[in-house]
């Protein structure tokens, strides 16, 4: 089982690739999912984490901000420069 800080850093890694559109938002649930395993645990990384596949593409955008911010992770928004 990977540790909270490399499950942190594996979710923050999905957010910014998501973000840049180089992955799809069913990893950055798959990430949400591995980080609740690991031990992190936020009410928005549930929720975040509870997203069906049908459902990622749709929610991730609005899930993704508010779970970061609840661990402390740093959130780009999707298309930006920082990312």
């Amino acid at each position: 089982m990977p540790s909270t800080e490399s499950a942190a850093r594996e979710l923050q890694d999905r957010a910014v690739l998501w973000s840049m559109g180089e992955i799809r938002a069913t990893e950055v649930v798959t990430a949400a999912c591995d980080a609740l395993v690991a031990g992190l645990d936020s009410p928005a990384l549930r929720i975040l984490a509870a997203c069906t596949r049908a459902e990622a593409d749709y929610d991730v955008p609005d899930l993704l901000p508010p779970a970061l911010d609840e661990l402390g992770l740093t959130f780009h928004p999707a298309g930006s420069v920082a990312g």
